[in-house]
């Protein structure tokens, strides 16, 4: 089971940007797809971003869609989040997440790893 270890939050003040990073340690089966998903206090888990290997295939929230960008580097077996025009909504903890299917990772459903979240705040 790949173990996910994310870095990059902090705190930024609206219209400000942010990038994550997620670094996995694993078989490269169980990371074929890696995501980024938000949760803010007293919600649940949200998806937030997604992409293959090779980022042949990738996938975004319609909230977040030309303000966020998903990237990887598979060579170091990392997926990035470029989070520009940052808006107080979007804080919350960001998870890291790997999985093997696209449609199941986005739900949330088939999650093969998690990582421990990394606090991202962002003040109006």
């Amino acid at each position: 089971q790949a173990q996910l270890v994310e870095s990059g939050g902090g705190v930024v003040q609206a219209g400000g940007s942010l990038n994550l990073s997620c670094v996995a340690s694993s078989r490269p089966t169980t990371t074929y797809f890696m995501g980024w998903f938000s949760q803010a206090p007293g919600k649940e888990r949200e998806f937030v971003a997604a992409t293959s290997r090779g980022e042949q295939i990738t996938s975004y929230a319609d909230s977040v869609k030309g303000r966020f960008t998903i990237s990887r580097n598979d060579a170091k077996n990392t997926v990035y989040l470029q989070m520009n025009g940052l808006k107080p909504e979007d804080t919350g903890v960001y998870y890291c997440a790997a999985g093997a299917d696209l449609s199941t990772l986005r739900a949330g459903t088939h999650v093969y790893s998690w990582g421990q979240g990394t606090q991202v705040t962002v003040s109006s």
